[in-house]
């Protein structure tokens, strides 16, 4: 089942294909998890489809192999194992593939995901390919922030714009996809982010936020021991843990501004007498939770930071 929220994106890429009208380059604008490398894909199965008039078939050699990630005229850029970064050599190889005669005689297909990623060095060097791309190539670039990218680049591509989904279609889909689970709740853990949500345990994913919300409560109130909570969040699913513990302080700001959609919970805990954490002060922690979220790619002792962000909650707090 193809994500709903895509329709439009779908339908004007077909119509562009139909017409002969297909750019050389996409730049495909998604929010997190919204579906841009599924689009990505999709297009790829588009012009690479061996029933052109029924294209994608999605059961045709072309269209399977697209799926299986093996089709010989597509390849796909992204960091390497031991990097952060698409480096220049990449987007080298990928230059000159596309600059070869396709093995099936048609489109020659590149995407590069997340686009975002390539160092300056990288998006130099794709320019040159995308000022003066070879007969019958197509390149996809797909990003979630794309101001990250050279206005060159930018302006060479065709943009296309995904929002983050509604989340009645973001559960159907995923109900579709995956079978019935919690979806919505998992969506508010992860955020609307369908296609994050998709290679995640529902179970582990609500179990922990549960979890979550306790032993922070716990912390906030001067009971908890911060050193091993932090010990132990850092040995297991500490990125869902930081998003979890980013939610609860979200949700502090709500309660304490008198948003009405927090959770009972923390609307409740936001005025208990035994908590005295203030709006500013919630602000600071939730920014250096996300500061900690975005350092993955930084050599850190995240065990040692998660600890000390514990004791700023605890103390302040407890206070």
């Amino acid at each position: 089942m193809s994500p709903s929220w895509l329709d439009s994106q779908m339908r004007s890429l077909h119509a562009a294909f139909a017409a002969g009208r297909m750019p050389h380059a996409l730049l495909i604008h998604e929010a997190p998890g919204a579906g841009g490398e599924w689009l990505a894909y999709w297009t790829a199965q588009l012009v690479l489809c061996i029933e052109r008039e029924r294209a994608p078939c999605g059961q045709c050699p072309g269209c399977r192999a697209v799926l299986q990630r093996q089709h010989p005229d597509l390849m796909r850029l992204a960091p390497l194992a031991d990097s952060t970064q698409i480096r220049i050599e990449q987007v080298r190889e990928l230059s000159a593939d596309l600059a070869l005669t396709a093995h099936q005689g048609g489109y020659k297909v590149g995407i590069i995901a997340p686009a975002d990623d390539m160092n300056r060095f990288a998006a130099n060097a794709l320019l040159k390919t995308l000022e003066e791309p070879p007969p019958a190539t197509l390149l996809v670039l797909v990003a979630s922030v794309p101001s990250r990218l050279p206005a060159t680049i930018r302006s060479r591509c065709l943009r296309l714009r995904i929002a983050a989904p509604p989340r009645a279609a973001a559960v159907a889909w995923l109900d579709s996809e995956r079978g019935a689970a919690d979806w919505a709740r998992v969506l508010e853990v992860l955020g609307d982010a369908p296609l994050i949500a998709a290679a995640a345990d529902p179970a582990t994913v609500v179990g922990t936020a549960a979890e979550m919300r306790r032993e922070l409560t716990e912390l906030a109130g001067g009971a908890g021991d911060a050193a091993e909570s932090a010990e132990r969040w850092s040995r297991s699913e500490l990125p869902l843990r930081l998003a979890c513990f980013e939610n609860w302080l979200t949700d502090r700001v709500r309660a304490g501004l008198g948003v009405p959609d927090a959770l009972p919970e923390v609307r409740a805990s936001a005025h208990s007498r035994s908590i005295h954490l203030t709006i500013r002060e919630t602000f600071e922690l939730l920014d250096a939770v996300r500061e900690l979220r975005s350092s993955f790619d930084v050599p850190l002792n995240r065990g040692v930071a998660l600890e000390a962000l514990l004791r700023r909650l605890a103390a302040r707090e407890g206070a």
